[in-house]
This record gives C-alpha cells, sequence and structure tokens, in this order.
C-alpha cells in the first residue's frame, strides 16, 4: 500500500494556494495596471508552450485568472497530462484585460512549475521503460504546495509516496538511534499502529540492516545510497519477500541502471526540490 496519493486536486485547495499566493503578489493593489490600463479594457490571449513538455496544473492557472471575480474565460484546448511542442496552443485566454495582467504571474507560476515537476517525472519514467522500477515521488516539496507537486509527479506518470508524516511510518537512521536500535524501532511501530493499516518501512545503510529488517518480516524497505552492486545483492538477499527502494543520488544518466539491479521502486527528491520550471507564455493577441 503507498501512502496517500493524490489523483485530483480540491477546489478548496486551491483557492486556500491562491489566496496565499495573491496576497504575497498582489497585496493592497497592483499598482502598475491600476496606472495603466482602463478598467473597461478587454483582451484576448493565448497560453502557448514554447518547449517540449507534459502539461500540469491547468486547473489551478484557470482557477488563478477568475480569482478576483474578473469574469475571464478560458479555454483549454489540452488536458492535464497532455503532451505538448513549442507553439503548442494550450488555452484561450478572453476577459477584463486588468484581471488578467494581475492574475498572469500567479497563475503562469502554478503552470510553469507544475508541469515542470510533470515533465522531469515523464522523463524519469521513459528512462526505466523495460524494467519493473516505478518511480516515487518525496515530501522534499514547497511548504503549503505538496498536494500541488505529488499531482503533478502522478501525471508524469510517477507514484505518489507517503503524503506525510501521519500516512506511514518510514524509520531513519534518527529514529533508530533515538529508539536504541533498528529492532526497537520497529517493535515500538508495531505496537503503535494498526496491523495492514499503515505501512512500517525502515531506512537502510547498509545490506546487514537489511538483513536484519528482512529477519523481522518488515515489508518495506528504503535503501539509501547504495552502490549498484549493493543493490543488485540486496535484491538476491530479499528473494521477494519485501519491497525495495533507492534512494540518494539518482539522476537521468543513472536510473536506468538503478533498475536494472531489480529494485522495485525508485525515489527521486529532485523531481520536486529541484525542479527546473517549463517554459510557456501567456501571449496577448
Amino acid at each position: 500500500m503507498m501512502g496517500q496519493s493524490v489523483d485530483e486536486l480540491d477546489a478548496e485547495m486551491i483557492d486556500r494556494v491562491l489566496a496565499m499566493a495573491f496576497a504575497e503578489d498582489v497585496g493592497d493593489g497592483d499598482l502598475t495596471t491600476s496606472a495603466c490600463i482602463d478598467d473597461a479594457t478587454r483582451i484576448s490571449a493565448r497560453v502557448v508552450a514554447r518547449e517540449h513538455g507534459t502539461v500540469a496544473g491547468l486547473k489551478v492557472f484557470a482557477a488563478a485568472l477568475r480569482f478576483d471575480g474578473g469574469n475571464v474565460e478560458v479555454e483549454l484546448k489540452i488536458s492535464d497530462g497532455g503532451v505538448v511542442s513549442p507553439g503548442d496552443v494550450m488555452a484561450g485566454v478572453r476577459g477584463r484585460a486588468a484581471s488578467i495582467l494581475t492574475a498572469e504571474r500567479v497563475a503562469l507560476n502554478f503552470l510553469q512549475r507544475m508541469s515542470g515537476i510533470a515533465t522531469a517525472t515523464a522523463e524519469f519514467v521513459k528512462a526505466v521503460e523495460g524494467t519493473s522500477a516505478r518511480i516515487l515521488d518525496t515530501r522534499k516539496t514547497v511548504p503549503g504546495l505538496r498536494a500541488l507537486d505529488k499531482y503533478a509527479v502522478r501525471l508524469g506518470g510517477g507514484v505518489n509516496h507517503r503524503f506525510g508524516l501521519f500516512d506511514a511510518v518510514l524509520i531513519k537512521d534518527n529514529h533508530i538511534r533515538a529508539a536504541g536500535s533498528l529492532r526497537a524501532a520497529v517493535e515500538r511501530a508495531r505496537s503503535a499502529v494498526p496491523a495492514g493499516g499503515v505501512r512500517i518501512q525502515v531506512e537502510c545503510d547498509t545490506l546487514e540492516q537489511l538483513d536484519e529488517c528482512l529477519a523481522m518480516g518488515v515489508e518495506w524497505s528504503l535503501l539509501d545510497n547504495m552502490s549498484r552492486a549493493e543493490l543488485r545483492e540486496a535484491v538476491a538477499r530479499c528473494g521477494g519477500r519485501a519491497k525495495l527502494e533507492a534512494s540518494g543520488g539518482v539522476t537521468l544518466d543513472n536510473v536506468a541502471e538503478i533498475a536494472r539491479t531489480g529494485i522495485d521502486f525508485i525515489s527521486i527528491g529532485s523531481l520536486t526540490h529541484s525542479v527546473r520550471a517549463l517554459d510557456i507564455g501567456l501571449d496577448f493577441d
């Protein structure tokens, strides 16, 4: 069982995130637009892809443009999860110029970031095609934007790891130190969470720790920064008795080799913590 997945974005959550973003960006008002643009002016515009990528965040983009109630119409030409090339029109926009200009940066920030995450994820997913490995995200997300980040990962073909601290147990090195031993940490976790209801996972720095987990029947082990040879040995020792996840130092250059060790999952923090925004523009007609 994975953690909570983000298949759809809740409208209330989108409104909450947008309220925070506009309070930060607009404050008491858009000085430039107020000074330069007549309130009655209406325009039409196109959302245009400027590079190849996988689209995510169109629902958030549209909600941002409509956020101040300025009667802006957004006609989507593509759906989230679709692939675009340079010059492709992703959406048409019509309405009050002042509303569109004030919302433009916030709307594009979300669309570009989320599409960047989806695009990066799709590249990793493609790189491991032909293997049984699946690409996982992490909790290394922008505070307050986790649902958006994880939604974008799924659109890129990735799998959501635990959503937060509340939906799975992941015993890491500092938990083990604080508990006194790996065994003590696992035993305490098992006594504290309902059997079968919550996944218990242990981060292993060594093959000896993996052996201890396998002996205790731990269902999922995270193999942290292990070499390819160690990963292959881990798969052999495990023999299908538990799920194995590789983590640490994963790049597009080495992910296929990691996948070919026979590992079940590969978690990649850079999908969300080091994303490069997809180049998308809002061009007025």
